[in-house]
Parts: C-alpha cells; structure tokens; sequence
C-alpha cells in the first residue's frame, strides 16, 4: 500500500486521469491562502474543515471528485469522510500530481 493509501485512496495516476477524462471535479481542501500560491487550474477551494458542511453542495455538483492539498494528508482526510457520504471521490494527492495531467 502506497502511503497515499493509508489515507484514503492513493494517487494512482492511472485512476486520476481516468476522473479527470469522466469530467471529475477537482477539490483543494487547503487554505484560502496556500490554494491562492499555486492551484490546479479549475479546481475549488474547500478548506478541509468546512468539507463536513459542505457535503451536499460537493454531492450537488454531480461529478466524482480527487481531493488534492499539499502532501496528501489533509486530501486524504477528505477522501475518507466523503467516501463515508456516498461521494465518489479519489485522493490525488499533491495539487500538482493532478495539475500535471492538465497543463
């Protein structure tokens, strides 16, 4: 198990580029001001705390969803507990594991 699974999914770039192709919504669960040094193109913002309140608003969106932060701990987090929701949703890791796919 790869040390992205231990938190909820792995950031198997097979998986994520099979999202991104299914028109996956990217969620960045750090900080207004991490996400704003450097995102992934199109994503949402959604600090990791406020991931509980917004759940139906991320399940409104009608999409699967790769969780991103940092290092992977906090999308982790979050892959976890919306996995627990019915969101189908993927850990990707760092931001720029799924940024690469984009650019």
């Amino acid at each position: 198990m790869s040390f992205f699974g231990l938190f909820g999914g792995g950031n198997d770039n097979e998986v994520i580029e099979k999202y991104l192709k299914e028109g996956a919504v990217v969620i960045d669960v750090r900080t207004p001001l991490e996400f704003n040094d450097g995102h992934v193109k199109g994503s949402k913002n959604i600090v990791l705390n406020n991931i509980p309140t917004a759940v139906e608003e991320i399940k409104a969106l009608n999409k699967k969803v790769i969780a991103v932060c940092r290092s992977g701990a906090r999308s982790g987090q979050a892959t976890s507990f919306l996995n627990k929701q019915g969101v189908d949703v993927v850990n990707g890791g760092p931001w720029q594991n799924v940024a690469k796919f984009l650019n």
